[in-house]
């Protein structure tokens, strides 16, 4: 393990690795102020990094993880030994080029990969468990800002998301606009939908019906809710998919002449719906992150118009739907757009043609790719940022 100090805002922060995760830790001199008035201390959050940060520090991008992902955004995962979650947009040569960006992603508080959440020790030396503060999608994202101002980052080129990382992408741009260069929303939404928040109440009370929950004491007690947690993650793996491709698997059970209470075909594709995801994910960190994102209405805050969220701020704006995704519509992210443009901002939107549901991004789609690479190209040379090769 190593270890070193920094200082954030004049209270110090340590630098760690361990297992293959590294975190930074900010000491009980800064704890997190929470939007339910509690406070959150000490803190600690994993992230990962790549490429390098230019001499002026204006090379650097955000990318917030989606509701089950993690800070292993374009490396494998050396704890599970899962791949990057998003190869395809972030490397050498990808639409965020590790060669020209100084990339970091940071597991997000209240997760289950090495951040503060209900998994992680309390100063007690036993689980938070339910004992950790609710926490909203703001109070991740202030969390974010102390680990970006601890790295010595005054302003990100760029805050990037898909799904729930793309709601934490709007609230920096809307909370830090002086600090946010650019912001791409992907399949997201500025407000959770209400069925968004019924399949996630699904997961939400199949984790809390299974026997191992132990009234989210289960780390205490040795076990996990894994059926539980098992049902959470189908109710989200259908939920990304295409509408089309829920038919075409109950059609196929159909016409095999069998009755099944599945909407897998086989277990091949049965497979990515849980196989190691009790392992790695935590149940309590879904009954947490899911709230968060139930109670996630940027508006509100603003006089119930999305607009006023944005209003004069100097961000430049990408927005980025995928058209059989069911879980965020398209006018959800049409809706965004029009509120960017009605506040002055530079915003551009994109409608991506695409039979693979919300999950898209995560899938071979050149169309978005070139769009991305189109948007970020546009507000690097805004930037005066090198178009090719190194920063």
């Amino acid at each position: 393990m190593q270890k070193h100090m920094i200082h954030a805002g004049g209270a110090a922060a340590k630098l760690q690795a361990a297992g293959g995760v590294r975190s930074i830790s900010f000491d009980a001199t800064a704890p997190l102020q929470l939007s339910s008035g509690e406070t959150l201390s000490p803190l600690t959050l994993a992230f990962e990094t790549y490429g390098a940060l230019n001499t002026e520090r204006t090379n650097a991008v955000l990318v917030c993880h989606a509701l089950m992902g993690d800070q292993f955004v374009a490396s494998p995962n050396p704890v599970t030994g899962r791949p990057a979650w998003w190869p395809r947009i972030v490397g050498p040569g990808r639409p965020i080029d590790t060669n020209r960006f100084f990339v970091i992603c940071a597991n997000t508080l209240g997760g289950s990969m090495g951040s503060t959440g209900p998994g992680a020790m309390a100063p007690d030396a036993q689980p938070y468990g339910l004992r950790l503060p609710p926490i909203t999608l703001a109070d991740t994202v202030r969390a974010q800002s102390m680990l970006v101002e601890a790295l010595g980052i005054e302003s990100l080129f760029l805050v990037i998301g898909p799904g729930m990382g793309g709601m934490q992408a709007l609230n920096w741009a809307s909370a830090y606009p002086k600090r946010v260069f650019a912001c791409a929303t992907i399949a997201s939404a500025a407000k959770q939908s209400a069925q968004n928040i019924a399949f996630a109440e699904l997961g939400r009370q199949a984790i809390m019906a299974d026997p191992d929950w132990r009234n989210g004491a289960y780390l205490t007690h040795g076990v996990r809710p894994a059926k539980g947690a098992a049902v959470a993650r189908t109710a989200a793996h259908i939920a990304g998919l295409a509408a089309t491709e829920v038919r075409s698997r109950f059609d196929s059970a159909r016409t095999k002449e069998r009755f099944a209470f599945t909407l897998e075909a086989d277990e091949a594709q049965r497979a990515p719906t849980s196989a190691g995801y009790v392992e790695r994910f935590d149940a309590n960190s879904y009954l947490y992150l899911s709230r968060a994102m139930d109670g996630f209405d940027l508006a509100s805050d603003f006089g119930g118009r999305l607009s006023n969220a944005f209003q004069d701020a100097p961000t430049r704006h990408g927005v980025f739907a995928f058209s059989s995704d069911w879980r965020f519509p398209v006018d959800e992210s049409r809706d965004i757009a029009r509120a960017l443009i009605a506040s002055g901002a530079e915003a551009s939107f994109v409608e991506i043609k695409s039979e693979r549901g919300h999950d898209a991004y995560l899938a071979d789609e050149p169309a978005f790719e070139a769009a991305l690479t189109g948007f970020v190209d546009a507000a690097a040379a805004a930037r005066g940022l090198a178009l090719h090769g190194g920063v």
